[in-house]
């Protein structure tokens, strides 16, 4: 088996006597990422507060504390915070298990999970670093939950129209009124986008509004205001968006209350 050397507080890892199951954190102030990288071994971020985001490609993930995000070995990827966070992150040895199957994973975060990663922490003695790291995989339980990605589009007209929505997602006009400001017509415009993107305006703009409410309810904004800042009417019209696209309900994707959450709860 694979051995990698423990982490010394960045997001390097290296070989030393054994160690299957290493252990880092990064302190990271709002606003600020970690430029695309990848590394060596399989690796399981999250954070014990704040709001961590996770880029791999066009895919984003948004991970308030109950939630970690397991990336393959190999996996080029881009880590920030949408407010200051400590990164925490566990490498596992490439030979190992892929819990992914190739592919990034959400994960619960748990005590059970975040008590385990402090031990392993810890200068533990070879018989007890290895009973620790041999629970690791039975701790780390994969989510149902999709990623939202939101490909770029390369066409300058279409970027345009991107980077208006990108700066205020509650924009509302529709697609033959951005056509006529970038001087193309609807039928043109809406090609471009599927062209570039791979989806329909529409749904590129549903994908866009949702990966911008993500953070915010994290943050603990209610669903009702965060719905009316990305630009829905209302609270229902939202949910069924981030339902249809993520496979389930703010409240479940970012455990803020519970099974027992009212998602339609007063801002």
């Amino acid at each position: 088996m694979a051995a990698i050397r423990r982490e010394a507080g960045g997001c390097r890892v290296e070989d030393t006597d054994g160690v299957t199951v290493a252990v880092g954190s990064l302190p990271l102030a709002a606003g600020s990422w970690v430029g695309e990288h990848a590394h060596r071994e399989h690796q399981l971020n999250w954070t014990d507060r704040g709001v961590l985001g996770i880029v791999v490609g066009t895919r984003s993930w948004v991970l308030p504390p109950t939630l970690g995000l397991w990336l393959p070995a190999g996996t080029p990827h881009r880590t920030g915070a949408t407010r200051d966070a400590v990164l925490r992150s566990l490498y596992l040895a490439p030979d190992l298990p892929d819990l992914g199957a190739g592919e990034p994973v959400a994960v619960a975060v748990d005590p059970l999970l975040s008590h385990l990663a402090d031990h392993l922490g810890a200068d533990l003695d070879p018989a007890a670093r290895s009973r620790a790291e041999a629970v690791v995989p039975d701790v780390l339980r994969p989510l149902p939950t999709a990623p939202i990605a939101v490909p770029e589009p390369v066409d300058a007209r279409a970027r345009s129209v991107a980077a208006v929505l990108h700066a205020d997602p509650a924009d509302p006009r529709d697609l033959a009124e951005f056509a006529r400001v970038v001087g193309a017509s609807r039928r043109t415009l809406s090609r471009l986008f599927v062209a570039d993107t791979g989806l329909a305006f529409e749904r590129w703009r549903t994908h866009l509004r949702l990966r911008a409410a993500l953070p915010l309810l994290a943050e603990g904004h209610g669903v009702a205001r965060v719905a009316h800042r990305v630009g829905y009417a209302t609270p229902s019209a939202f949910l069924a968006a981030f339902r249809r696209v993520v496979g389930t309900t703010p409240g479940r994707y970012l455990a803020l209350r519970g099974a027992g959450d009212d998602e339609r709860r007063a801002p």
